[in-house]
């Protein structure tokens, strides 16, 4: 699942460096499903890059989703995370 995790992370920063950013954020959601329970760091500092990257854009479909699933996830992480 880490594996796989961070694999997805390389394709949802591809796709947000296309300007997909829906299908990137729909691959990053994807990432922290792979990575809840998986005893691993690396997932969540790679999470947390796409999340900060996505901020700008939460009007788009799913990145709001997104970033509410990341601060749910990791309370304690994402506080770097903008408030609004």
């Amino acid at each position: 699942a880490r594996d796989k995790a961070l694999y997805l992370s390389w394709l949802a920063s591809s796709y947000a460096d296309a300007g997909e950013l829906e299908h990137a954020a729909a691959v990053t959601i994807r990432v922290v499903d792979l990575a809840t329970g998986v005893a691993s760091e690396r997932p969540w500092l790679r999470i947390l890059e796409l999340a900060r990257r996505f901020e700008p854009h939460t009007g788009v479909d799913g990145v709001s989703v997104l970033i509410e699933r990341v601060r749910s996830e990791t309370p304690g992480l994402s506080s770097e995370l903008s408030s609004g």
